[in-house]
């Protein structure tokens, strides 16, 4: 039996700081582009009780399934429309996401690991980043740490249980994502059983099982898609009709992602994968780096389990060669990387040169977040909130107080200044940086400094213009200005970027009472942008005016 690393208190202690961050991530407003995005996508379902179509600014969306949207849709219902409702859903998948990383490392080793996989991988920066910026990436991560966890427990147990339980993580998750959620449990499975030499599993009738109650529970998706496209033939997207919505899910959607037709992010960048899980796996990347190099290089004496490194490696591989690469698709490796990381520190614990080097590591990396952190927050977007700077100092002494402890050695001091850190840095962002980042985003703003001035029913918009925000947080969907929309018994109002004024006048309107906000596309920072002194600058004007004909 492997002796406790942690003690209980430890961990509860370092696993509440990180509920901290998790809890006030829940109340940051949402961003334009994909967070506002998806949830207006959800929002419609909402607003029109068809939960069968995808539609996206009255066009239909064929790109990801259904389960994020539904899933929101009904938080929706209980909670209303608010920022707490959209992201609650993933918060409670992340819970799952980490339990089962936790359970993960304790079926491949032991409990010990299994601890501390779960809280490496609850404090990895991209792993919390999404339950701020919320897409579909906690709940794809989740759904395959679940999955990877059932398969490993069937491979090792043989019990129809844990069949259903694969199945219905595979199921979660292509739900959610498409094939990639399939592919990666499918990877550390095989990975497994070759491991292990259990050849006689491979030609189990109980896989073909699992497939019967895969494609049982995906059933409600395909039926949709089915629903959507199959009958409707006559429907366009990107310029195409004549859609099969089976095929697309069942096949295209994988095909599209992997060859870039879907897009071309960082397209021909090869090293993107390497350089990307640097900050998104912080503050354990390069542990996770060293461990993944021990391993490679002893692979075939069957030290360690195949699953994990297999996972890293053939993502790597993947991701590498995708023609569409976007940092936050790197999380679904996490809760293999996690174990990793856990089974090398806890393989160094009894001594040797590796316990100096990984405190160094780890002392490094974090006071490089605690630099990052007080650049943004102290020089960028000055802390403004009295309880937030208490809340620092708090922190603040407790990471210094690991650091300087005299019952803990340096490996211990190594996990709790490095979770320290990230719990301090989060805190920053989620409780001062966003706040005061997003009052920069037009569209949430307005409908603060509208509410109950305009009616947003009456809110038009002019054309090529959009905003996620406004129409969340108005809760209503986005109509675009025709004059056959104005209504000369109420007050028609058009919401517009200042770009476009002298266009609108030009087309023979008259715009009086306005609401202004300064606008910037705040999820592509510039260097420019994070200089107060350069700000406005960098910014254009969004607006909402009464609008009249001429």
């Amino acid at each position: 039996m492997v002796s406790s690393f942690l003690s209980r208190n430890l961990y509860i202690f370092l696993f509440s700081l990180l509920g901290i961050v998790y809890i006030i991530g829940l109340f940051v407003p949402l961003m334009d582009n994909d967070s506002a995005h998806h949830a207006n996508i959800a929002l419609r379902m909402h607003l029109t009780g068809d939960y069968v179509n995808l539609v996206d600014y009255g066009k239909d969306y064929l790109d990801k399934p259904h389960l994020h949207f539904w899933l929101c849709a009904i938080s929706y219902k209980i909670f209303g429309v608010t920022t707490f409702a959209y992201k609650f859903p993933s918060l409670l998948f992340t819970i799952v996401g980490t339990y089962s990383t936790y359970r993960l490392g304790k079926a491949l080793y032991n409990t010990e690991t299994g601890k501390l996989a779960a809280l490496i991988v609850a404090s990895s920066f991209a792993y919390i980043l999404a339950n701020n910026d919320v897409r579909m990436d906690a709940i794809l991560t989740a759904s395959i740490a679940f999955a990877t966890w059932q398969l490993v427990a069937f491979i090792q147990s043989k019990k129809i249980l844990h069949v259903a339980g694969s199945a219905l993580g595979l199921a979660l998750g292509f739900s959610t994502k498409g094939h990639i959620a399939v592919f990666v449990p499918a990877v550390a499975g095989l990975a497994y059983i070759l491991y292990l030499k259990e050849w006689k599993l491979l030609y189990s009738w109980k896989w073909l099982l699992l497939i019967v109650l895969f494609s049982f529970f995906i059933s409600p998706v395909v039926y949709c898609y089915y629903q959507q496209y199959d009958l409707h033939p006559e429907k366009v997207v990107r310029g195409e009709n004549h859609i099969n919505g089976v095929r697309f899910i069942l096949l295209n959607q994988s095909i599209e992602r992997f060859s870039g037709e879907m897009g071309g992010d960082a397209k021909n960048d090869y090293f993107f994968f390497l350089h990307s899980f640097l900050w998104a796996f912080a503050p354990w990347s390069i542990l996770t780096y060293v461990a993944i190099t021990g391993r490679i290089r002893t692979l075939f004496r069957r030290n360690e389990e195949w699953l994990t490194t297999s996972v890293f490696l053939v993502l790597l591989i993947v991701v590498s060669f995708s023609g569409f690469k976007l940092p936050h698709y790197l999380n679904i490796v996490f809760p293999c990387t996690a174990v990793i990381t856990a089974v090398f520190i806890l393989h160094n614990r009894e001594g040797g040169r590796w316990i100096k080097n990984i405190f160094f590591i780890q002392i490094s990396i974090a006071f490089v977040l605690l630099l990052i952190s007080a650049v943004l927050n102290f020089w960028a977007f000055p802390v403004e909130n009295y309880r937030v700077m208490m809340l620092v100092v708090i922190l603040l002494s407790v990471f210094f107080y690991f650091i300087k402890s005299s019952t803990l050695n340096q490996l211990q001091k190594s996990i709790a200044l490095s979770v320290s850190a990230i719990a301090l840095c989060f805190v920053m962002l989620n409780a001062n940086f966003y706040p005061q980042l997003l009052r920069y985003q037009g569209g949430n703003e307005l409908a603060v400094a509208t509410n109950k001035k305009v009616n947003p029913a009456n809110v038009l918009f002019w054309k090529d213009t959009y905003s996620s925000s406004y129409n969340f947080y108005t809760g209503t969907l986005r109509r675009q200005f025709a004059d056959s929309l104005l209504d000369s018994a109420n007050k028609t109002w058009l919401l517009y970027d200042i770009r476009s004024e002298e266009e609108i006048k030009k087309s023979g309107y008259r715009l009086g009472e306005k609401f202004t906000s300064p606008d910037y596309e705040i999820t592509k920072l510039s260097i420019k942008f994070m200089n107060p002194d350069k700000r406005k600058q960098e910014c254009t004007t969004m607006i909402i005016a009464e609008i009249q004909r001429n």
